[in-house]
């Protein structure tokens, strides 16, 4: 085998990996086993930042507050995507549960958070019908994984951390076209609505 020559930034590498090691042994103490592997290390940040603890498991809901309130717990990147996943074999009894938590939901720029939403289960009922009607449409048959999308978590959730996020452009830079066919100004110059900065006393 020939001699491996590492890059030269591999040392440093080593150096921040020994951080990533620790952060896993807290992550671990929380019931997540894999910061990598179904946002771990965002599903972490959430916990410790609201003082949740995680539900084991993947049957039931995810997270649970020191009263014993269930939550349902959603991750985005908006530098990827403005849609939020669900479930793979959505059903009546998937919907029915969803239908029964408060759903918390971190919106993240790369890995850097820069949101937290709680938005209760009415405020989604609009989906839940659509997707209900969908599955009996389609002759009982499971959904693949239908989507939330962002823009309905920030127009009914209340803010719970961070600052109303813009959502005018598609993820890497693509345009989007608003309702009217207008494009959407730059996001770097366009400042939230009083609307937008009034989201997070909806449900005061």
């Amino acid at each position: 085998m020939e001699k491996i020559t590492p890059h030269v930034d591999y040392k440093r590498f080593e150096e921040l990996w020994l951080h990533v090691v620790e952060l896993q042994s807290l992550a671990s103490n929380h019931g997540i086993d894999d910061i990598f592997q179904d946002n771990g290390g965002k599903v972490l940040q959430t916990l410790l930042l609201l003082a949740l603890k995680d539900l084991p498991g993947r049957a039931g809901n995810d997270a649970f507050d020191e009263d014993g309130n269930e939550y349902e717990l959603k991750t985005v990147n908006m530098n990827l995507t403005f849609s939020i996943s669900t479930h793979h074999h959505m059903n009546p009894g998937i919907i029915d549960k969803y239908r029964n938590v408060t759903w918390i939901f971190s919106i993240f720029e790369g890995i850097q958070l820069t949101a937290i939403y709680s938005v209760r289960p009415i405020q989604l009922e609009h989906l839940f019908e659509k997707w209900s009607a969908k599955y009996y449409d389609n002759g009982e048959k499971e959904l693949n994984n239908p989507k939330i999308p962002l823009r309905d978590v920030v127009a009914n959730g209340k803010l719970l951390y961070g600052e109303v996020p813009y959502i005018g452009k598609r993820p890497k830079g693509k345009m989007v076209k608003k309702l009217d066919d207008t494009t959407a100004p730059d996001e770097h110059t366009r400042q939230p609505t009083a609307a937008e900065e009034s989201f997070n006393t909806l449900f005061d």
